[in-house]
């Protein structure tokens, strides 16, 4: 392991607790990092929370978020069992716990946190979502990205052109995803739930019309060989984009019936517009009765 990397674990033990969100004190203590190789020195890193990836080669590790920060030893014990170099960025994809809770240990372990200015100003700030009627106090300060971008940069890094491109309002209003240009990868964030209903967070400037809007995007860039890291759930393909993208515009344009016959919210949940897809897509945290007035909420806040 690298000399970085292991000053860095000295202090996390120290951390971990301050830095955690209370809404995700939980126990990590059985989660495993485990890394699967998506191309040539990239890999994705899956644990408790969004999806991470990892680059690595001579110029440095690069890493698209950070977990839990309990999980922060964890995940740097990962990387310095795939690469000597040290940590040299992070980037987040959005501004949520389980993609920034590492943050601060991450900094402390010597790397840089990259991401679009709407991150920062949301960690720097209290958070209210009124979705689940929580309220996210302020980062600290050491957890805060320390080199935010309008609307893209570019890393040239380890042989490859790294992309970070916002994609306006779509999970969040400061998604951002992750083009590996010479690997074939892209890593989409939260823009992108493999295999479930989409988390949509309204109260963060987040549209669902903006998620399918993306997704339409990351459709057009990628190829039968590309491989799509989401922010949940499995490695995945441009088959599968187009599947979720496919759902997504057939539940949405369902939604948006009911909502211009006049229907309540109410109405429109009872409808049950989804319920030909519950049993695969609406069994994880997204309930459908839940998803279906997420839809309501963005259809009727356009």
């Amino acid at each position: 392991m690298n000399k970085s990397i292991l000053t860095g674990l000295l202090s996390l033990g120290l951390l971990a607790a301050s830095a955690m969100p209370a809404q995700a004190q939980r126990d990590f203590s059985n989660v495993e990092i485990e890394p699967k190789p998506v191309a040539d020195n990239l890999y994705m890193l899956t644990g408790a929370g969004g999806n991470m990836a990892l680059f690595t080669g001579d110029d440095g590790a690069f890493m698209v978020d950070d977990q839990f920060a309990p999980l922060s030893e964890k995940i740097l014990a990962a990387v310095g069992e795939l690469t000597d170099k040290p940590l040299r960025f992070v980037i987040n994809t959005h501004w949520h716990g389980d993609h920034t809770g590492g943050n601060e240990n991450m900094g402390k372990a010597g790397a840089l946190i990259v991401a679009h200015e709407n991150v920062r100003k949301r960690m720097s700030s209290e958070q209210f979502t009124k979705l689940w009627n929580r309220t996210t106090p302020p980062s600290p300060a050491g957890a805060l990205p320390v080199i935010t971008f309008t609307d893209a940069t570019t890393f040239h890094w380890n042989g490859d052109e790294v992309r970070v491109q916002h994609v306006g309002p779509a999970h969040t209003d400061g998604d951002s995803i992750v083009i590996f240009t010479n690997a074939n990868v892209i890593h989409m964030g939260d823009t992108f739930f493999n295999g479930s209903y989409p988390y949509v967070d309204l109260s963060a400037g987040g549209s669902v019309d903006g998620v399918i809007t993306n997704a339409a995007r990351v459709l057009e860039m990628a190829d039968d060989q590309t491989r799509i890291i989401p922010g949940h759930g499995p490695l995945s393909d441009k088959k599968e984009l187009q599947q979720y993208h496919d759902l997504l515009v057939r539940l949405r344009n369902k939604i948006k019936t009911l909502v211009d016959a006049g229907n309540s919210k109410e109405q429109v949940i009872a409808a049950r517009p989804t319920r030909e897809f519950d049993e695969h897509y609406g069994q994880g945290f997204m309930k459908p009765d839940i998803w279906t007035g997420i839809v309501y909420d963005s259809l009727k806040q356009q």
